[in-house]
Parts: structure tokens; C-alpha cells; sequence
């Protein structure tokens, strides 16, 4: 964790040093969070794991220091539903969860000013997790909840920006999130009956609109 904020630091403080008036660009945007999941298996059941996609609205807010950086923090939270795949429990409903990963991001843009700006940037992500509801097929098992530590990492994105007018412009947007979660199975009875490890990992591709002031 410590090496991730010292990366976006040290990229942080080279932008700020070219720093001058800036503006913002607030955008809306609709959002496909694409989990590329794995995990540890259950027990020794040969059992895993997956995390399926979700659609949810996206609020995001950049400050450009000068023309070509900017920082973006997005504000989202999405619902995943979670099941068991291969092994002896496979095909069971393991419930759904919902996340927060508020991701700041630090972007180069190549052509703020013009009809098309293509960007490009790294940052860091927090992710919690939080209302889980266990499902009846864990419940079954003795299992009462899923705890989910909350995860850091890294964050890489690519998008463009297509200018409608002055003010406003159409955007699409791309980013890989680095999210892994440890997943404490806990029994109705007491006690842990497994911890997972849980890799998110998911592409989320945005489409929308932004206005700049």
C-alpha cells in the first residue's frame, strides 16, 4: 500500500509543479462494472467463487490544474450478486454485496481544448464493502455472513472527451481497478468456517456526459 501512494505522490507532485488557474469538469455517466474475479477455493472442495457485472449511474468531478493535467474522483456504488462455481458446492447462491470504491485519478490530457481530448491516467482506489445479504444456500450450510475487508490499489484509465459545445461534452471512459478482499465465511454456530481470497480486478466502462466550469 505504502509503494502505491508513493507512486501517485511522486506523479502528483510533478503535475502540481506545472500547476496554474484551473477549471472543473463535472460528468454523469452510466457504468458497467466488469468484475475479471477469482478466488481461493472453499475449503478443499475444489469450490470458488464469482462476482457478477452491474449497471449503476456515476457522478465524477476533475480539477484541471493547467491544460494538460487533471485530478478525477468518482463517486459510485454498485450491487453484485455472488455465487459458487466448480467443485462440490458449485451453482449455489452465496447472496449479494454492495461496494463503494471511490477512485482518485490523476490524468494527462492531450487535448483539453480541442473537439476530441483523449486522456490517460493512474491512481488509487478504496473500496468497502457493505449490506451484504447471505443467501439461503450459505445459510444452509451453517454460514450466518461474509465479512469483506475493505481493499486498496491501483487504478489505470483511458478515455476521451468529445466536445459538444463550449460547456459540454460527451465522454467515454475505461478503467481497470485493483480490488481483492479477504472473506471471512462466518458460522451461525460461531467461529470462521473459511477465509477467501477474493480478486474483483474489474474493467468499468462508463458512458455520459460532462459539463466544464
Amino acid at each position: 500500500m505504502k509503494k502505491y501512494l508513493a507512486i501517485l505522490f511522486v506523479t502528483l507532485s510533478a503535475s502540481l509543479a506545472f500547476a496554474g488557474d484551473g477549471d472543473f469538469l463535472v460528468r454523469g455517466r452510466l457504468i458497467n462494472v466488469a468484475p475479471n474475479d477469482d478466488s481461493s477455493d472453499i475449503l478443499t472442495t475444489g469450490t470458488h467463487v464469482t462476482v457478477d457485472d452491474a449497471f449503476v449511474p456515476e457522478v465524477d468531478l476533475t480539477y484541471f490544474f493547467n491544460k494538460n493535467w487533471g485530478l478525477e474522483i468518482i463517486a459510485a456504488t454498485s450491487p453484485h450478486d455472488i455465487s459458487t462455481e466448480s467443485g462440490a458446492l458449485g451453482g449455489a447462491d452465496a447472496g449479494e454485496v454492495w461496494v463503494l470504491p471511490p477512485t482518485l485519478t490523476l490524468q494527462y490530457h492531450f487535448g483539453k481544448d480541442k473537439a476530441v481530448d483523449v486522456y490517460a491516467g493512474l491512481g488509487i482506489n478504496y473500496s468497502l464493502f457493505y449490506n451484504y445479504d447471505i443467501s439461503d444456500d450459505l445459510k444452509g450450510l451453517g454460514v450466518s455472513d461474509i465479512d469483506f475487508d475493505s481493499s486498496f490499489g491501483l487504478a489505470g484509465n483511458l478515455g476521451v472527451d468529445f466536445k459538444l459545445t463550449e460547456k459540454w461534452v460527451f465522454n467515454l471512459d475505461l478503467k481497470y481497478i485493483d480490488i481483492a478482499t479477504d472473506a471471512d465465511l462466518e458460522l451461525e454456530a460461531g467461529g470462521i468456517l473459511d477465509t477467501l481470497d477474493v480478486d474483483i480486478d474489474p474493467l468499468v466502462v462508463g458512458i455520459g456526459v460532462g459539463y466544464r466550469f
